[in-house]
């Protein structure tokens, strides 16, 4: 399968779109509550994971507006993306567990979850001891 340039065009306006919004999100959420915990990623992140299962659902073929995949990709991939870090993990662990994959979706869950943090941790480890 070719990949589209229009759609590559699409996913970068939207992912554009949507990261401003995560960051006036944030930005809002600090101005409103404590930083002592990252409300606004964990709001955001639950928004976005809802909004990119209800859009999947309503714009897919069977959905009550089908829409064709410049518009899809725009949102789910572009927006949704950009807004969230959360939404396409979200959206692939509900296909397994529709599927009927538990194992494969609690895998996606720990796995991501365990990994992604180890990552992180590690990745900081790293930049902290070649930055000194």
């Amino acid at each position: 399968m070719a990949i589209s340039p229009i759609i590559v065009v699409w996913v970068a306006l939207g992912s554009a779109l949507g990261g401003v919004l995560r960051y006036l999100g944030t930005e809002l959420s600090l101005r409103l509550l404590s930083s002592a915990f990252p409300w606004g990623t964990v709001a955001i992140n639950i928004v976005g994971s809802f909004v990119i299962g209800l859009f999947i659902a309503v714009s897919g073929p069977n959905g009550r507006w089908s829409t064709g995949p410049e518009i899809r990709h725009f949102v789910a991939t572009g927006i949704l993306g950009g807004f969230t870090t959360f939404s396409a993990f979200s959206l692939q662990t509900v296909a397994l567990a529709q599927e009927g994959a538990w194992a494969f979706a609690a895998a996606n869950i720990v796995g991501s979850v365990v990994l992604c943090v180890t990552g992180a941790w590690l990745g900081h480890v790293l930049g902290v001891s070649v930055s000194r």
